[in-house]
């Protein structure tokens, strides 16, 4: 005979069951972080392929690098799409989040700007060059920095690297550390800035066109669809990933951004 406690418990239990079984669907859209721009733009696309599937998307559009992450952890969020991979492992290092990748989307080649000068050797002595204040994307912005040629960082630096592994810089350039997302407006008041391409784009700043040093296409910094750790083999997920990795939005992409964003899948 089964207990009281236990039918109980079954009725508390069934409620969530049928809730986890709704995800993706009219009832209980996923809900996708993503960053206004480009990231938005090609998730609206994701979103129409998805639909032919049964997956019910609804987008979650924010300013900052930090808050998408944020909300997933909590659970205000199924998924995000806006970071790279050194990204989000700091944040978890940092964080303890409990967040993985699910699969890789597009590669955004950062890029340096000036409203001043053609080359980045043009730049005075002495002159301001602003980079992203988060860790990641602020090594990353002094290692393109260095590769071309504005001072010199020392042996195996990498992404991880701060203004303080800086080891010869003959022009004494300054680098100015501000949030990613404000560096498009800073861009009238320092000599050159290093932007990522998905804040850059929204600011009218074509990569191709208008940088002034860019990143390779090979870059290592693939973007990518994160998930919580719980959800990782949900089949949701899969689902999303593959309309994600779909022909459709490659060639979306390739159309649109002509180049200034590379689909790393």
């Amino acid at each position: 005979m089964i207990s009281r406690r236990a039918l109980a418990l079954a009725a508390i239990a069934l409620p969530a069951a049928a809730q986890a079984q709704d995800i993706g669907s009219a009832q209980r859209p996923l809900r996708i972080g993503v960053t206004a721009g480009p990231h938005a733009q090609v998730m609206e696309k994701v979103r129409e392929i998805a639909a032919r599937d049964g997956l019910v998307i609804r987008i979650v559009e924010f300013q900052d690098y930090i808050q998408p992450n944020a909300a997933l952890a909590a659970g205000d969020l199924d998924a995000n799409s806006y970071q790279h991979q050194p990204f989000l492992d700091q944040q978890v290092r940092d964080r303890r989040l409990p967040i993985v990748s699910a699969g890789k989307t597009l590669v955004f080649p950062m890029g340096i700007y000036s409203r001043r000068h053609r080359r980045l050797a043009d730049v005075p002595n002495g002159g301001r060059i602003a980079i992203p204040n988060d860790p990641t994307n602020g090594g990353r912005a002094l290692v393109l920095l260095a590769n071309n040629g504005a001072f010199r960082l020392r042996d195996g630096a990498d992404f991880r690297a701060t203004v303080a592994d800086i080891a010869d810089n003959p022009r004494r350039l300054r680098v100015v550390e501000l949030e990613a997302a404000q560096i498009p407006r800073a861009l009238e008041e320092v000599e050159a800035a290093a932007i990522n391409t998905n804040f850059a784009i929204p600011a009218g700043l074509n990569p191709v066109r208008d940088s002034i040093a860019l990143e390779s296409a090979d870059s290592p910094y693939a973007n990518l669809i994160a998930v919580r750790e719980q959800d990782r083999n949900a089949p949701w997920v899969r689902r999303l990933v593959a309309a994600y990795q779909n022909q459709e939005v490659k060639d979306f992409v390739q159309a649109t951004f002509q180049g200034a964003v590379v689909p790393a899948f």
